[in-house]
């Protein structure tokens, strides 16, 4: 099977194991091991799966949810349902219990997958709350000790294994039945605000998100992949599908408090993250440099300031001086190289998505000649709508459209998208869906709500979300999203919110790498305990403020950032500032942290 004559997920499936069956494909770690699965064993996999849900009558159409942590199970899970012609509805495993509740019974789930018993535990006030309405139990790894009414990953299996034997035809029929505009999944965006939206995608735009994004990697049969992100993001999901097409093997880190210990021992060629990622990494390379000897931290100091001076005339295509190149060789042995090191030593590129990289983490890495890739997408668009490539990267773009994608800009600067990778629209919110799918004389075009540019040479470069736009109370426009990504780049910057909607001037609340703070305050012979008496010290706030004033110096006047305040504790999704995609939720911030943002405005007309 030819790549034009894919049509659904499932031709996508079967196609890839056509000759790869002897193949390792996927990898995962458990008990201290690394396992192997072969073409074969997912494949037999898949069909005793999709035939155990066959006798349970799931039916074409019909939403299966999968509420579970990344890994082999999942996407096995995900295949088999998607072979039914039924709907995948995935869930965060970090998702709030109400929003889980919310979007169970919106989909109408028959079947709902869970990863443990841990999870089943979390969400039972969910279940609780849907009473009869509450879909039937499968868990994929069930423990020593059984759960009331949840049945194991594995039973399911083998009563599809059954049917198998007795009909081993009917796999191959019941895949067939999926149409390329057949709903594929509904994935419900987090949303900084109200309720989750559902998203309805279809094997169409799926399926020419694989292909068309896939054509852009520079993949090479050899390459492997280490994967993080939740599949339940649609990023990571479509990453994984061009992955299993072109043949890549997959390795399912164990969640992303082990990534550094994972991608160690995989050693891949390709990872994709999120900025969130390579900003931690920075801090943590950072932070030990500060630990250093007075020479080692010379030495740190000059390769970074050499490799970003390097790397940003690379970028703009001009010749890196003769000096600066051979001062690079000997220091990259000292720095460079162990950076590379501790991303496995043989990548040969990140992908970055999921919000804005900014430039200055972009340059140091690619100094230390680690290349990240940025690109964008949205869940809407299935996701990939850009994407830069290794030969022609540039950075501070999100790069140019992937093939049969089309991107062009509004009169007010929104961008705007059309193609197959389209989405249908929003489970059960027709009025939502009208509001961002508008037709046009040249066809139906999707409102993307981010504000952006394209050059000449059809490069992309996102300035704002619309709705995130600041307006002073002198009605002067200010777009945070480039500001934050400005102050991002400041040595102990961990995260960062501007505000200043309806007031005088804008102000910044800054979360430092307190571990990076500890020993900066040490230099200055402050005594100090904890992060709340970090946060509250004037000579830390006065530090922060003055880098704040060097990184925005280019700035309007107006979009200076005029005082900042320390936050003592990091934005998590947990602590509700942070969507499960890690997006700052802009008004939460604000109402939670109010006392501190009031404090940073005048309590008279006077500034």
């Amino acid at each position: 099977m030819n790549a034009p004559e894919l049509q659904t997920l499932s031709d996508l499936f079967v196609n890839a194991l056509h000759t790869r069956r002897s193949q390792v494909l996927m990898r995962h770690k458990r008990n201290k091991q690394w396992h192997d699965l072969t073409g074969a064993q997912i494949d037999e996999r898949v069909r005793n799966l999709a035939l155990g849900l066959h006798s349970l009558g799931v039916k074409p159409g019909d939403r299966v949810a999968l509420l579970a942590e990344s890994s082999p199970d999942w996407s096995i899970t995900d295949y088999a349902i998607l072979a039914n012609g039924a709907v995948t509805v995935p869930i965060y495993p970090t998702q709030a219990v109400d929003q889980v509740e919310f979007i169970l019974r919106n989909s109408e789930a028959r079947i709902l997958f869970l990863s443990n018993a841990k999870q089943f535990k979390r969400i039972q006030a969910a279940l609780k709350g849907l009473g009869k309405e509450a879909p039937r139990l499968f868990i994929f790894d069930a423990g020593s000790e059984p759960l009331a009414n949840v049945t194991p990953l594995a039973e399911l299996e083998a009563k599809g294994a059954e049917i198998r034997a007795q009909q081993p035809d009917l796999f191959e029929a019941l895949r067939q039945i999926a149409r390329p505009d057949d709903l594929a999944t509904i994935i419900y965006t987090s949303g900084t605000t109200g309720e989750p939206k559902g998203v309805m995608l279809s094997h169409r735009n799926l399926v020419s998100n694989t292909l068309a994004a896939g054509s852009t990697f520079d993949l090479r049969p050899d390459d492997t992949a280490l994967s993080f992100l939740p599949l339940s993001h649609v990023f990571e999901r479509i990453v994984l599908y061009i992955y299993w097409h072109y043949g890549i093997q997959i390795n399912y880190a164990r969640g992303v408090e082990y990534v550094g210990e994972d991608i160690k021992e995989v050693r891949p060629s390709i990872v994709t993250a999120v900025p969130r990622l390579f900003e931690k990494i920075y801090a943590t390379i950072n932070k030990r440099a500060a630990d250093a000897t007075p020479m080692q931290q010379k030495i740190f100091h000059r390769a970074v300031a050499l490799g970003r001076e390097a790397a940003k005339l690379r970028d703009q295509g001009k010749r890196v001086p003769l000096t600066t190149s051979l001062q690079l060789a000997a220091l990259d042995k000292l720095v460079f190289a162990k950076w590379r090191a501790a991303v496995g030593g043989r990548l040969r590129f990140f992908v970055s998505g999921g919000a804005a990289l900014p430039s200055e983490l972009a340059y140091i890495f690619l100094g230390a000649n680690i290349f990240i890739l940025q690109g964008y997408g949205l869940t809407e668009t299935s996701p990939v709508v850009t994407l830069n490539r290794l030969s022609t990267n540039r950075i501070g773009t999100i790069g140019p459209t992937i093939p049969g994608v089309k991107v062009r800009v509004a009169a007010d600067g929104e961008l705007l998208v059309q193609g197959d990778n389209v989405m249908q629209g929003y489970y059960k919110m027709a009025e939502e869906t009208e509001k961002v799918l508008q037709r046009y004389d040249d066809g139906v075009w999707f409102h993307t709500g981010d504000i952006g540019t394209i050059d000449d040479d059809g490069y992309i470069r996102i300035t704002d979300r619309k709705k995130d736009l600041l307006k002073t109370s002198l009605g002067k426009y200010i777009a945070p999203q480039p500001i934050e990504n400005m102050m991002r780049g400041i040595p102990m910057v961990e995260q960062v919110i501007v505000v200043g909607n309806a007031r005088k001037f804008a102000v910044a609340l800054i979360v430092p790498n307190f571990e990076a703070l500890k020993t900066y305050a040490k230099t200055l012979g402050l005594a100090l305990t904890s992060n709340a008496e970090f946060a509250q010290h004037p000579r830390l706030i006065e530090y922060f403020k003055k880098k704040t004033d060097e990184v925005t110096r280019e700035l309007a006047p107006h979009e200076k950032i005029k005082k900042v305040a320390l936050v003592d504790t990091e934005f998590s999704i947990e602590g509700g500032e942070l969507t499960p995609t890690l997006k700052i939720r802009r008004k939460f911030v604000e109402d939670k942290y109010e006392s501190i943002i009031e404090a940073l405005y005048p309590k008279t007309e006077a500034d």
